[in-house]
């Protein structure tokens, strides 16, 4: 799957996508998800890389728990057969919730 696809799959919870962030002055109002990745997890075999394996987080903003929002997101990623562990934080200083998605994708 490439990030594009995956942009796709993310677009069509209805909810706006950013790779990384919004910029500054451009950010929607919540719910809103950006996505990035973070490292990647390579197969090895025969001193090279046979399978490149990219973790990637998305990541669900809402001013509010939201679970018509995680609803949409979970359904977009069940939907596409892309399995997942979520962690939440509240972020004080942004007083939004973030919910973390985290994927691998091959």
């Amino acid at each position: 799957m490439t990030l594009d696809e995956l942009a796709t799959i993310l677009k069509s919870t209805g909810y706006p996508v950013a790779y990384s962030h919004f910029i500054s002055d451009n950010v929607p109002p919540p719910p809103f998800i950006t996505y990035q990745v973070d490292d990647s997890a390579n197969f090895f075999a025969d001193n090279r890389v046979y399978k490149k394996i990219s973790n990637i987080s998305i990541e669900l903003y809402t001013d509010k728990k939201d679970l018509d929002a995680e609803a949409a997101l979970e359904s977009a990623l069940d939907a596409n057969h892309l399995v997942y562990e979520t962690t939440e934080v509240w972020i004080e200083a942004e007083k939004l919730f973030q919910k973390i998605y985290e994927i691998g994708v091959v």
